[in-house]
């Protein structure tokens, strides 16, 4: 969120779309759209410039609904912010819903090849990596293989 507000300030005159409703079957409470809104605005970034989709159950429905509010225009560009482990499967559900987009990523988990042998701090650390990474490889296959991403990988065009 914090990449969107540098964002917001760096170009005052884009629009701002956040999408993110809650994914939760029980314990409802706050949308990420609403917790978005509010760290926005107490980041100083004018309520007026945030359209925000609250509905999405998932990154499928995150750009079916984006799509349908944005309504963007052949001559707009339009920047994804999400992170960096998230980037392809996201872009695959924006490309297949018909809303070409192009990439911001945030969030790295790591630097690169040089964090390869770089040992982890405890156990859990390497587990939980473990665990980001097998979620987006094994949702960049489910969304492929059930018709909601535009191709396995997608990358930059």
């Amino acid at each position: 969120m914090t990449g969107a507000v540098e964002l917001a300030r760096k170009y005052p005159a884009a629009r701002i779309l956040f999408s993110g409703g809650s994914g939760q079957i029980i314990y409802g409470g706050s949308t990420e759209a609403e917790l978005a809104r509010r760290l926005f605005e107490n980041l100083g970034v004018p309520t007026g410039r945030l359209i925000t989709e609250e509905r999405s159950r998932d990154t499928d429905e995150n750009a079916l609904f984006s799509k349908a509010l944005a309504d963007p225009k052949p001559n707009e560009r339009w920047l994804l912010v999400t992170s960096a482990h998230h980037m392809p499967r996201a872009v695959g559900a924006l490309r297949h819903a018909g809303f070409d987009v192009e990439s911001y990523q945030v969030d790295w988990r790591t630097r690169g090849w040089e964090d390869l042998a770089r040992p982890f701090w405890n156990v859990s650390d390497g587990l939980k990596r473990t665990d980001t990474a097998a979620r987006q490889w094994v949702g960049l296959l489910a969304y492929w293989l059930t018709g909601r991403s535009s191709e396995l990988f997608p990358g930059p065009r």
